[in-house]
């Protein structure tokens, strides 16, 4: 029988674990890693009389081997991530059913929020940005600089965490919920070198410089089309509940106008049930849109802000 050596230091604990979790997803495996060296660590300070060897092979009857972590963060993971996720919709074989069965869909609904709420994350993250480099840079030459740079860095990995949760919540991707594992046995420096050295801090910069034009895009996309939607459902229904009346001008055309409290319309009658139709179908279209683009917009966001990390 091969008995598997435990590791004897808690980097090699956690490099381990790193290879028993390959081929897991990307923010799985950072949120393992920084668990597993909370625990480690917290166990070493409670046994200051124990060697790093003798507290990893006591905790490993109770916390496990690390391949045996992997495979309870795996099967945790699933359960996990069975319960989070919102009811599927009945899966329909018809085209007509799939188009109108997105109404049914959580997420089409959850990404057309984020599509309007990325205006705001958009210049709030691009404004950050954007201020602590020119302050990191105008600060260079000072003592006070270096520090200014490292707490600019740190911050934008502590935003990157909430842009991931946000990103979770509405888009539906999975994304880390624990911040980046990192070697405490390395020096402070070193860790600060590692930081700047890291993808992910320069792929997280790149991601929140663009958010502000995805912002803007998402935002507009979202707000013209569902006032589009929304007008062209809602005219036909005035005009049939008497609220909105038709005019004609000298030119013998039905106008647009509102006056006071009268409201016209500039179409024929028989266009109104068609508008109506249109209006409805733009709404169904918007839902697929927004869905489709979330989708995309969570890739985009698990390559720049995790995945870079994991294979650097």
């Amino acid at each position: 029988m091969n008995v598997q050596r435990l590791p004897t230091t808690i980097p090699e604990y956690l490099e381990h674990l790193r290879r028993s979790l390959a081929g897991a997803d990307p923010a799985l495996i950072q949120d393992a890693l920084y668990d597993a060296e909370e625990y480690l660590r917290s166990e070493l300070v409670e046994n200051p009389d124990r060697s790093e060897a003798e507290v990893i092979a006591a905790v490993a009857s109770s916390y496990g081997a690390p391949d045996e972590v992997a495979d309870i963060y795996r099967d945790t993971e699933a359960k996990v991530q069975t319960a989070l996720r919102s009811p599927a919709p009945p899966a329909r074989k018809s085209v007509l059913g799939r188009f109108f069965g997105v109404a049914a869909d959580p997420r089409a609904y959850a990404a057309l929020f984020y599509m309007v709420l990325a205006l705001a994350t958009g210049i709030f993250y691009f404004t950050w940005v954007v201020t602590g480099l020119s302050l990191s840079a105008g600060l260079a030459v000072l003592i006070v600089g270096i520090p200014f740079v490292i707490l600019f860095f740190g911050s934008i990995r502590v935003l990157s965490l909430v842009e991931g949760r946000i990103v979770e919540v509405m888009l539906g991707e999975r994304m880390p919920r624990r911040p980046l594992y990192t070697v405490r046995g390395r020096t402070l420096l070193q860790r600060i070198g590692d930081m700047f050295t890291d993808p992910r801090s320069w792929s997280t910069l790149l991601y929140m410089l663009l958010m502000l034009p995805l912002g803007i895009a998402y935002f507009t996309v979202a707000v013209t089309m569902i006032s589009v939607s929304v007008s062209f459902v809602a005219a036909p229904v005035l005009v049939w509940l008497g609220i909105a009346e038709a005019a004609i001008d000298v030119s013998g055309w039905q106008v647009l106008y509102i006056d006071h409290d009268m409201i016209g319309t500039s179409l024929e009658p028989w266009a109104l049930p068609l508008l109506f139709v249109c209006g409805v179908l733009l709404l169904f279209v918007t839902l697929h849109l927004a869905r489709g683009l979330g989708r995309l917009h969570g890739l985009l966001a698990k390559h720049l802000l995790v995945k870079s990390a994991q294979s650097a």
